[in-house]
């Protein structure tokens, strides 16, 4: 199944928002921490977009750190979703767009972004060519913002296996193909199909993107990519 359709169809809305409600302590420090760290960076004055928002998750925690936050989704039923969430939790600066990631449309937004989020193994996820599609995310930015983009560490597998087992018990995935599932890649009876970047691929992006960046591991569960929209000299 094309991934894409499977976020909008079968794992969106109420559906995703179950993923996250996990009995995994392992997990649920890692979705903590992963916010934390952007978190912890911010200043209270920026202008942030999260690409793939879902339900507004993320959006959510940062909120209360920066000056506004948008959130990109491509399914309609978890933007309607995440904006309803989003309210009942009081984050009156956040808005959810219903947009392809793919194909951003600057022109929909009246602002630059100081930053930019694709977290949570997003680019992955999207399944996008990642040079070109960074150098999209960095056309966004204003000058000095900075591009977060996170993946899984391989430290991280086998809570990460873990995790999915647990979505897949709940119904809100396929059974997990234990025979294909390996070296980062989960895949589902279903059809679904989790894979990661390794820190290796993303200091290449780094390496080849054309502005300084930094890579940083979080808690021993994410690698984030850090680009900064400063051209080298």
């Amino acid at each position: 199944m094309n991934q894409t359709n499977y976020y909008q169809v079968n794992l969106n809305a109420n559906q995703l928002y179950e993923v996250y409600q996990t009995e995994l302590p392992k997990v649920r420090v890692y979705l903590d921490a992963e916010i934390a760290f952007v978190r912890d960076r911010l200043r209270g004055t920026e202008c942030v977009l999260e690409l793939g928002a879902g339900y507004g998750r993320i959006m959510k925690e940062l909120a209360p750190f920066c000056s506004f936050i948008y959130g990109i989704e491509i399914s309609e039923g978890s933007a309607v979703f995440g904006s309803e969430y989003l309210h009942s939790q009081g984050a009156a600066n956040t808005h959810m767009v219903i947009m392809d990631a793919h194909n951003i449309k600057p022109n929909v937004f009246d602002t630059g972004f100081n930053i930019v989020l694709c977290m949570q193994n997003a680019l992955s996820s999207m399944k996008v060519e990642p040079l070109s599609y960074i150098s999209k995310i960095m056309s966004m930015l204003c000058n000095e913002g900075r591009a977060y983009i996170s993946t899984y560490s391989e430290k991280f597998w086998e809570h990460r296996l873990e995790w999915f087992q647990e979505q897949a018990s709940k119904g809100l995935l396929g059974k997990i193909d234990l025979w294909q599932t390996k070296n980062g890649t989960i895949v589902c009876e279903d059809g679904f199909k989790s894979i990661t970047h390794s820190r290796e691929q993303l200091e290449e992006m780094g390496e080849l993107c054309g502005y300084p960046y930094e890579i940083h591991e979080v808690n021993e569960s994410s690698i984030f990519l850090v680009i900064s929209k400063i051209h080298r000299e």
